[in-house]
């Protein structure tokens, strides 16, 4: 296999060309996001470098310690993310439960991946464990994102309804579940969106880094539809989680709707 390319500086400068014409695009339109877009280029490759930089002392410098410790940063950041997603305010109960569901749900899917699946040895291995746990907190935190958006706007929007099973005799659970359900389908939807896509509308990011690094395709085929695989437990265990716990914040004692969140 041929040996990946080296990208030097001015290569690497000459990309941001499409950053200018993305400026061009939004002022001849007249949309008002170049300071956003410039900011954003800007955080980007600040933000990449210095993980670049960490990444390489923690590569060559193997220990449990910095593998937790990177990936414990990670999840925090994933999970504040989740918070600052949503626009409507989120009681204590609620982000408690988030972070519950997200700490469980990507905490179980990593260790099953990197154990049973992976068999990465030694189990710390940054190299392995650091990429895969940032593929699987991404997709998660993006899905408990949706689910909780969904679920909020559905309790809000559906409150007559449930109002009206509750008066009928239902229990939270039957009163809300049609609503619990669109919330974990929401949530599932952009991951089941991308196996459909994956192979023949594109190439996933890692399948492409391995080849672009000199791997051959069929391994990177092989480890890519593992990280997959992963992903979809780790999205449909941390949702179910959370939609399952999180819709009960919506009730009192009583199985009665609160009237405030």
């Amino acid at each position: 296999m041929k040996e990946s390319i080296d990208l030097p500086f001015w290569n690497l400068a000459a990309a941001y060309l499409f950053i200018l014409l993305l400026i061009l695009i939004v002022r001849l339109r007249g949309i008002p996001r170049e300071k956003e877009i410039l900011i954003s280029s800007v955080r980007m490759t600040l933000q990449l470098m210095l993980v670049g930089y960490i990444l390489a002392y923690v590569f060559e410098n193997s220990h449990p310690l910095y593998t937790i410790g990177i990936t414990s940063i990670m999840l925090i950041f994933a999970i504040f993310n989740v918070y600052h997603r949503i626009k409507s305010p989120l009681s204590h109960e609620m982000k408690r439960i988030i972070a519950f569901s997200m700490v469980i749900g990507i905490a179980a899917s990593l260790l099953y991946f990197v154990l049973v699946v992976m068999r990465v040895s030694p189990w710390y291995d940054p190299r392995y464990v650091i990429p895969i746990a940032g593929m699987i907190i991404g997709n998660a935190m993006t899905g408990v994102s949706l689910g909780v958006g969904t679920l909020t706007d559905g309790m809000t929007t559906n409150k007559p309804l449930v109002e009206a099973a509750l008066m009928l005799g239902a229990t939270p659970k039957m009163a809300s579940k049609q609503i619990v359900n669109g919330a974990f389908d929401a949530a599932m939807l952009p991951t089941i969106n991308s196996m459909v896509g994956m192979g023949i509308v594109f190439l996933p990011g890692m399948m492409t880094g391995q080849i672009l690094g000199g791997a051959s395709p069929l391994v990177a085929i092989e480890y890519q539809i593992a990280v997959m695989l992963g992903i979809v437990g780790s999205v449909s265990l941390t949702v179910i989680l959370f939609v399952q716990l999180g819709y009960k914040t919506y009730f009192n004692s009583r199985s009665q709707l609160k009237e405030r969140q």
